[in-house]
């Protein structure tokens, strides 16, 4: 089966989005379109067709038309939009859709705990399966959390300006994480291998680290001493959810975090373990942790 070639991707101008949109665009082998709400003001490539919808089904369909696969990377709030796409994309004959999970799997029972808004996600990938026999395929892909980009924000919890960071328990557990381009070339390679990653959930990720070695690079980077604070998982998350509670919705990145950090019992955060690891059909290959703490540091 030959690669996709006209592709949809709904959420291009979020953090995920525009991280996929890139790797298609350099990738420059496909039909790039970008649906768009009315109100949207957002602005991309030349090369980009972009097709403003009101997200009514008719409006999609006829959007979708022609498409051979959709991506989605729409965030925590389009969550329940999703399967009003499945269906768009059912009936406008897309052969490929790409749920927006592109993160923490939703396939593990643990990280629903942690995450209950991820329900959704998984309720997405039932519905898709049940769409196999109309003709759309699917894929999922869980990442784990951006490396590169959540060192450079502060997202993953070290502060490059302060040097400081909060370590969850001892330190040493080990998860994965991905970096930006290689979140974009696992997307692309899953576009030019339809057959092989057709109806499947699959895994990648960059590094396989801990919070402590992470540290120590930054450590050898910066040439400084880090503050280090330390807190347990029962702390953290306690305090994330009693902030959820109270409406300050820095809670729900910390849960994020949580589902990479936390010692939970049953909770897998390192995707090095997993038997889906889609390494070898996607043809990638696993990255460094000091040399991306190198490059965040030295930009």
């Amino acid at each position: 089966m030959s690669s996709y070639k006209n592709i949809a991707i709904v959420g291009a101008s979020g953090n995920t989005g525009k991280i996929i949109l890139d790797g298609l665009l350099s990738a420059a082998k496909f039909n790039i379109t970008v649906l768009a709400r009315q109100e949207s003001t957002a602005t991309f490539a030349k090369e980009v067709i972009v097709r403003k919808t009101d997200f009514s089904e008719a409006d999609l369909i006829d959007a979708l038309k022609g498409q051979d696969a959709v991506i989605s990377t729409l965030g925590v709030e389009g969550f329940g939009e999703q399967q009003k796409l499945v269906d768009a994309a059912a009936q406008a004959g897309v052969k490929r859709f790409l749920p927006s999970e592109f993160s923490s799997s939703s396939q593990d029972p643990a990280v629903l705990q942690l995450m209950p808004l991820f329900e959704q996600k998984k309720n997405l990938i039932e519905y898709l399966k049940s769409k196999e026999k109309d003709g759309l395929t699917w894929t999922g892909l869980a990442t784990g959390l951006l490396f590169d980009w959540g060192l450079a924000n502060g997202f993953l919890g070290y502060d490059l300006e302060k040097r400081t960071v909060t370590i969850w328990d001892d330190g040493n557990k080990k998860f994965t994480l991905i970096n930006q381009k290689q979140l974009a070339r696992a997307v692309v390679s899953i576009l030019e291998h339809p057959q092989e990653t057709a109806n499947r959930y699959l895994y990648a990720y960059s590094v396989e680290t801990t919070q402590n070695e992470i540290l120590t690079s930054l450590e050898e980077a910066t040439g400084a001493k880090w503050i280090v604070n330390s807190a347990s998982t029962a702390e953290q998350v306690a305090e994330a959810r009693e902030k959820l509670g109270a409406g300050d919705f820095s809670g729900g990145f910390t849960l994020v975090r949580a589902t990479t950090y936390a010692n939970v019992p049953g909770l897998r955060s390192n995707y090095a373990e997993e038997r889906n690891l889609a390494h070898g059909i996607l043809g990638l290959e696993v990255e460094s942790v000091q040399d991306t703490v190198k490059r965040v540091v030295g930009n």
